[in-house]
């Protein structure tokens, strides 16, 4: 009885023992700030805040601000989130003439130039030609949210400025992993200037265009002042670069290279934009066409100079600005001018003489395709591509990598060019796209309801605008992680509206460290007497001195293996003899964690009880990939938007809501990690990206076949009388020569037979209306005369009985001949008499001499 007694204590021991190790770990697990050292690093991770409290203990400094501290108030650092407006002018909704042309100055530059000039010094893109600012400053001090301070004085609208972004200018302290909504309202100004400038390609093919627009000069530029008075328009020729293989090089043909032919050349400014419409088709008219070889041409040289020369073709600083490039051929790319000898890249500069010759056209590769949508960015330009219909192709894909372009296709003569230039504008102003120019460590995810009035959804472009409507766009910014260097954690960010020159400038401070791990900050004192005199007190931790180490840097090296050291401070607890969790050494009274080969992986926690290499992995990826989560303590801390023991599931539904709108999933399943995870029924298996879609299901094609019976092919139960136009009200089929499916549009198949054994075949949609679609024809078998088929078998019968029967004669009479005719030769050879009885014999007989010759 005494040993079961004693058993059964030690067991509940036991267990109760491993009931509190298994509590403990539970919580440094599902906790992830324990295991945060130092003060940046506990701020870096969400929801936690840290400690500065000099005497704290042990425990530790970083926690989950969310849940209940001993920490007094004023030693707690939890930065948060904060937004200052610092530049809010209202936007322009009437028109201010000649005034908008320039621009504000601002500190020896522009207001465009200024904006463009300090995104610069963060990694953003630069405005070309534009004045540097030298003395401006944004967000240094403390700023209202009506934006009055005094770097905002600078930018005050002088005159009628115009504004079509609001707010201006914000300043923005955001830490990492938290996500910040933020207003952005557009409106487009009435009477917003236009500077249009058409680039020409001037080989021989191209004459009769050239002939064509020089007569539609006027033309063009009235059909655009009837859109804005404030119009300018400027033109510029292209050829290809003078060197062979792309144009003749011999001597006679470097003067003429065609009859009544231009010297050749690579591009060339004629006119710079004005308002002199008279001079645009005098120009085109006098400008001469020129030759070359191969097919493509230099227009990608010509784009390049037409942008990058601001000053030379006159681009306004405010104005709509719109790049008209017409040619019939292809165009050569970075790459090509090694055909030639050329090597030496394209610097984007503009290069142009006096005369607005290109002269490094021979000197410099063609530009790429990434370089010229990185200058219309930078100028916010909106190109036009105006090509013939056997190039529209390849400038439609072109289209798509370039910001802000667009392709239309141009008559063989340019005839239609002042409706393809009024068209094509339409479109660019009737919608707006907002973009941003953020680094990899900033996402920005734009919502809006654009005109509709309804919740917003995750866009960021609106179609369908006038003038004066104004739409508002929230751009959710997160900062996914600090940059590496401490210069990078302030960004300007320029959210802008494609095509236009204005942007909304944010001043972006990342909340990556803090202040007392900075020398003159409260809380950080150099070989403070915490530190034992050698160290640095920092956020209420030592930052030790070599060779000292400790909490207090009361170790050093020559304290290593003198047994003073008491190891107790190694372990959670008293219940285990185990130092460091196992996980690293004893050093001095504190874990030194082991380290692992792969530098990434970390074990780390006071008593190394965590690590960041051992969650739940998916794709062979650690809780999904750096965008989804990140392990910390032994398990995956997801980024917003994601959820899951991997993070491997989205946290939205959105993914799981048909375009079209309606239920989730369509009603026919549920949202499993954002992936819609289809039902069966009685009736069939619905599949598809949203469970659209049920193949075995006869969805409405009973219901509407007998009026697609009766009105199609005057067929089925519905054919007498007036029963089809009563019951057949709700739709009437349009006839098709072949049903085919549109798997965007949602479309069901639906094919029966009629009571003619034919095939008929339709499909409907449900997308607003009901809209059918019928096969023209019925599918019918080919009729079969029977009766025809009956008469010819019994024929065939009878002939085939006949003829067995003419066979069986014949062959019976064959047989019949020849006994006979074998029976009158045995008759005739026979050596008898037939008047003697064969059976009687004379008593007589005869006998012959055989030696007996007859003499």
């Amino acid at each position: 009885m005494l040993y079961l007694t004693i058993l059964l204590c030690v067991v509940s021991s036991l267990i109760n023992t491993n009931l509190v190790n298994g509590q403990l770990a539970g919580k440094l697990v599902q906790n992830p700030c324990v295991n945060k050292p130092t003060c940046h690093e506990c701020i870096q991770t969400q929801s936690c805040a840290w400690c500065m409290k000099p005497d704290y203990g042990d425990r530790p400094r970083c926690f989950q601000h969310t849940s209940p501290i001993t920490c007094p108030e004023e030693f707690v650092w939890n930065p948060d989130t904060s937004e200052h407006i610092l530049i809010n002018r209202n936007l322009t909704l009437a028109s201010g003439g000649e005034a908008w042309s320039g621009g504000q100055s601002i500190a020896g530059g522009s207001y465009e130039s200024s904006y463009r000039q300090q995104s610069s010094a963060s990694g953003s893109y630069a405005a070309s030609g534009g004045s540097s600012s030298s003395s401006s400053s944004y967000g240094g001090g403390s700023s209202s949210s009506s934006g009055s301070s005094s770097s905002s004085a600078g930018f005050a609208a002088a005159g009628g400025e115009i504004v079509q972004i609001k707010p201006q200018r914000v300043k923005l302290q955001l830490r990492i992993n938290q996500v910040h909504n933020l207003k952005v309202s557009y409106s487009q100004a009435q009477d917003y200037p236009v500077d249009l400038y058409y680039l020409m390609d001037l080989s021989k093919s191209m004459e009769d265009d050239k002939q064509k627009l020089s007569t539609l000069g006027n033309t063009l530029a009235e059909t655009m002042r009837a859109i804005t008075s404030n119009f300018r328009l400027g033109f510029g020729s292209f050829v290809d670069k003078v060197l062979m293989p792309y144009v003749s090089t011999i001597p006679k043909n470097l003067v003429e290279p065609c009859p009544k032919c231009d010297a050749p050349y690579g591009y060339r400014n004629i006119m710079g934009l004005s308002r002199d419409t008279y001079r645009f088709s005098s120009e085109v008219g006098n400008a001469t066409v020129s030759g070359n070889l191969d097919a493509p041409e230099g227009g990608f040289d010509a784009i390049m100079q037409a942008i990058a020369c601001r000053q030379q073709v006159g681009w306004r600083e405010q104005a709509r600005r719109l790049l008209v490039f017409s040619t019939d051929a292809g165009f050569h790319y970075a790459g090509d001018g090694k055909l030639g000898g050329v090597i030496a890249p394209n610097d984007g500069e503009c290069h142009l003489d006096p005369r607005g010759q290109y002269t490094h056209s021979t000197i410099q590769d063609y530009p790429s395709i990434s370089q010229i949508n990185q200058k219309v960015k930078q100028n916010a330009i909106n190109i036009i591509f105006a090509v013939t219909a056997n190039q529209h192709s390849v400038y439609k894909k072109l289209s798509g990598h370039i910001e802000g372009s667009s392709s239309a296709i141009l008559s063989n003569d340019s005839s239609n060019v002042v409706d393809l230039v009024r068209e094509e504008y339409g479109k660019i102003s009737s919608s707006v796209e907002m973009k941003d120019n953020a680094t990899g460590d900033v996402k920005i995810t734009y919502f809006s309801s654009c005109l509709n009035g309804g919740p917003e959804i995750k866009t960021s472009k609106c179609s369908g605008l006038k003038v004066g409507n104004m739409v508002s766009f929230t751009a959710q910014i997160q900062v996914l992680k600090c940059p590496p260097k401490r210069k990078d954690w302030n960004q300007v960010i320029q959210i802008y509206p494609v095509g236009i020159n204005e942007s909304m400038v944010i001043d972006l401070e990342m909340l990556c460290s803090c202040p007392c791990e900075y020398p003159g900050s409260k809380g950080y004192l150099q070989n403070s007497p915490r530190c034992s005199g050698y160290g640095t007190e920092m956020c209420g931790i030592c930052k030790c001195d070599e060779p000292h180490f400790g909490n207090t840097c009361e170790c050093s090296v020559s304290d290593m293996g003198s047994g003073a050291i008491n190891d107790s401070s190694c372990r959670a607890d008293n219940t285990t003899n185990v130092d460091c969790s196992g996980r690293g050494n004893c050093v001095c009274g504190a874990c030194d964690c082991f380290k692992r080969t792969n530098p990434e992986e970390q074990i780390s926690g006071k008593y190394c009880e965590c690590e960041n290499f051992s969650c739940e992995r998916n794709k062979n990826q650690l809780c999904s990939g750096a965008d989804h989560g990140t392990c910390e303590c032994g398990r995956c801390v997801c980024k917003p938007g994601w959820t899951g023991s991997s993070c491997d599931c989205q946290a939205s539904n959105d993914t799981c809501m048909p375009p079209t709108g309606g239920e989730l999933c369509s009603g026919h399943g549920t949202c499993e990690c954002g992936v819609c995870k289809c039902k069966s029924t009685d009736e069939g298996r619905y599949s598809g990206r949203y469970c659209e879609k049920c193949p075995t299901c006869s969805g409405r094609c009973h219901e509407l076949k007998d009026c697609v019976q009766c009105q199609m092919y005057y067929t089925g139960e519905l054919k007498n009388g007036d029963d089809c136009a009563k019951n057949c009200t709700t739709f009437t089929p349009v006839g098709v020569e072949v049903v085919k499916i549109d798997e965007t549009k949602d479309e069901q198949l639906c094919v029966f037979f009629d009571e003619d054994d034919c095939k008929f075949t339709f499909k409907y949609s449900e997308q607003g209306e009901l809209v059918v679609h019928a096969q023209e024809k019925k599918e019918c078998p080919p009729k079969v005369f029977m009766l025809g088929i009956i008469l010819g078998v019994i024929a065939a019968i009878v002939l085939v009985g006949l003829a067995i029967l003419l066979l069986w004669k014949l062959l019976t009479t064959i047989h019949d001949r020849r006994e006979f005719a074998r029976f009158e030769k045995e008759r005739m050879n026979a050596k008898w008499d037939t008047g003697e009885n064969p059976i009687y014999k004379q008593a007589t007989s005869t006998f012959k001499n055989p030696i007996y010759a007859g003499k």
